[in-house]
């Protein structure tokens, strides 16, 4: 095993791949690095999803990412690492339909309702709000949270780039850590991402305390919860209520509506 997670082989003149010894050191070496990165996105996934699957991908984002790492470039190994791990594991969730038609349409309704209900009324819209908006008890709006945890994950695709694509995230796509080299596309993004930041400040202060822990510090849903003093699954539900307003939030932004 190398001594270091920072330790990558070096290339030999004219030597293009590492042998399976040095390959394998180095999946053993950053196995822990693939189980947190599974972690992370699983913990906002539903039950059937395999894990075991994801895990099998990352090790391919993980095999990718060293026979294509160039120490010259001056970044991480461990930095590139994770962002091929997660490409891979990302990659392998948009291969597999695991979400019904049906929930994905509901999914649509309720961004649309937080969305249009918050530009009605100035303010966060509560449960209660969205509930009566989509025809709904409360109970049955809190079940529909549940369902809907983790449903846009892998879905990167540019919102509204292919006029209406089912499941395309606007949230992911402009929080996808790509290497574009397309002018276009970088300034796109930032754009975005400040559309984006201005959208998160407007979320009630639990939401945003969770999506700050989450995506800005890296903590996983447990250490959240653990941190707040409340349970996982309520955590969930605040980061599952967080991306519908977003997303609905930025897709009126894209569409010209606010």
């Amino acid at each position: 095993m190398l001594k270091s997670a920072e330790a990558v082989p070096a290339r030999r003149p004219g030597r293009t791949r590492l042998t399976a010894r040095e390959r394998e050191a180095m999946i053993l070496e950053h196995l822990p690095l693939i189980k947190y990165v599974v972690h992370r996105i699983g913990a906002r996934l539903p039950p059937q999803v395999d894990r075991e699957d994801l895990i099998q991908a990352g090790i391919l984002g993980l095999i990718d990412a060293i026979e294509k790492f160039e120490p010259d470039r001056g970044i991480k190994f461990k930095t590139y690492a994770e962002l091929r791990v997660r490409g891979a594991i990302l990659d392998s969730l948009r291969e597999v339909d695991w979400v019904p038609r049906n929930l994905r349409r509901q999914s649509r309704d309720v961004q649309r309702a937080y969305a249009d209900l918050e530009q009605e009324l100035g303010r966060p819209a509560t449960d209660q709000e969205v509930a009566a908006r989509i025809g709904m008890s409360l109970e049955e709006f809190q079940k529909l949270l549940d369902q809907l945890r983790g449903i846009n994950i892998g879905s990167i695709q540019q919102s509204g780039s292919n006029g209406g694509e089912e499941d395309a995230d606007p949230i992911e796509y402009c929080l996808e850590a790509g290497e574009e080299t397309s002018p276009t596309v970088l300034v796109e993004k930032i754009e975005m991402r400040r559309i984006l930041g201005e959208a998160i400040d407007l979320l009630p202060q639990n939401e945003k305390l969770v999506v700050s822990l989450y995506y800005y510090d890296e903590l996983t849903m447990k250490e959240i919860s653990a941190v707040l003093s409340v349970n996982e699954s309520r955590i969930s539900q605040l980061h599952t209520k967080a991306m519908l307003r977003l997303r609905g939030k930025l897709q009126l932004r894209l569409s010209g509506r606010s």
